[in-house]
Parts: C-alpha cells; sequence; structure tokens
C-alpha cells in the first residue's frame, strides 16, 4: 500500500501519527539519524505538518521524550564562568531542578523508561544530544575523551537520581543539596576537566 504524498486533513490523530512517528524514528536511528522529512514521510504527512505542529526536530524530540524540563534553560547557566566550577553549577542546577514538581514528573518518566526498550534509547538520545555533547563542547579538553567523560558524569547523575528520588535512601534522600553539592560535584568536575587515570 503506497501512501499518498501532500499534506494529511487536519484532524486529531495527525499529531500522533507524527509522535508515533517520530518515536519510532529517534529511537531506531538515534537523534542525529532521524530526519524531519522521514518522520513526516513515514507518519503520510507533508513535512511543513510536522512543523506546524511540534517546531524544531528538537522539539518535536523533546516532546516525543515528554520531558517536563528543556535543557537548553538550565545549561546556560551550568557552562558559563570559570569551567573549574561546572562540577558544582551542575549539581546544583539539577537539584533545583529534581527537587520541585517538575522532578516528580520526571521520576515517573525515568520508571517508565526502565520498562520499554525504546523509551530507554530516547532517555539515552536525550542525555547525548541534548545535555552531554552540548555541555562538553564548550570545555577545553582532548575530544576523544568526550564519550567517555559523558558516560562518567551520566553514571553520578544517574546514581544520584536513583538514590535519592526512587529509592529514597536516607540519609541522601533528605539531605540539603548543598551537602550533595559539596559531595559529588567535585567527582564530576573530575569526570569533566580533571585526569581521568
Amino acid at each position: 500500500m503506497s501512501r499518498r504524498s501532500g499534506r494529511r486533513p487536519g484532524n486529531p490523530d495527525t499529531r500522533q501519527a507524527i509522535m508515533t512517528s517520530a518515536r519510532h524514528a529517534f529511537a531506531e536511528r538515534g537523534y542525529d539519524g532521524a530526519s524531519i522529512r522521514a518522520i513526516a514521510t513515514d507518519a503520510g504527512v507533508d513535512p511543513a505538518l510536522v512543523h506546524h505542529y511540534f517546531g524544531t526536530k528538537e522539539q518535536l524530540f523533546l516532546q516525543t521524550l515528554q520531558m517536563p524540563v528543556n535543557p537548553h534553560e538550565f545549561l546556560p547557566h551550568v557552562i558559563e564562568g570559570d569551567q573549574d566550577e561546572i562540577g558544582v553549577r551542575l549539581v546544583a542546577t539539577f537539584l533545583s531542578i529534581w527537587d520541585t514538581p517538575v522532578g516528580t514528573t520526571t521520576v515517573a518518566l525515568l520508571r517508565s523508561a526502565m520498562s520499554a526498550d525504546w523509551t530507554i534509547q530516547l532517555v539515552r538520545e536525550f542525555l547525548t544530544t541534548q545535555v552531554l555533547r552540548p555541555l562538553l563542547a564548550q570545555v577545553e579538553i582532548d575530544p576523544a575523551e568526550v564519550p567517555l567523560r559523558a558516560s562518567l558524569i551520566a553514571s553520578q547523575m544517574a546514581g544520584l537520581t536513583v538514590i535519592r528520588y526512587i529509592f529514597k535512601l536516607e540519609p541522601l534522600a533528605t539531605a540539603p543539596p548543598e551537602t550533595i553539592v559539596a559531595a559529588v560535584a567535585p567527582t564530576i568536575q573530575r569526570y569533566v576537566t580533571g585526569p581521568l587515570r
């Protein structure tokens, strides 16, 4: 059965068809490999309609993942300033987001991500392309080390997320943010700019 070309008539199913197509594209080909044109073709719509409903590819990706926070709203604060303080700013910003109702929504997203392969792939793409890659692109480090540094940062932050917000292991679950920043930020900073050996 061939798909008809051109714009699909506006109906309630159009937006969902685009979202379904986008989820598959991002999960199978990753953020970099997926294109608006391919997503539109798979959904049977004109690419302009995808832009109409969702804006840019990045906005479509964030809506597909249903992330309650846009990293471009907090990353500039983390990146700007002394590179030797990125660890402090990253952990402090992370806690300032997670210790709010937005964090509760994100916990629910992570729980669902653990139970579905495609969601895990989308979360991995989100962390890689929307948070870690832009963060490390601003740091003076060997580009060959970026993938390892990114995954080390993610491992530390994911561990903090699971223990503080999902398992709620005390005393970390209720520790003041400044205590956690003081304890965790030096490790994050080493992963960002320090020697890895």
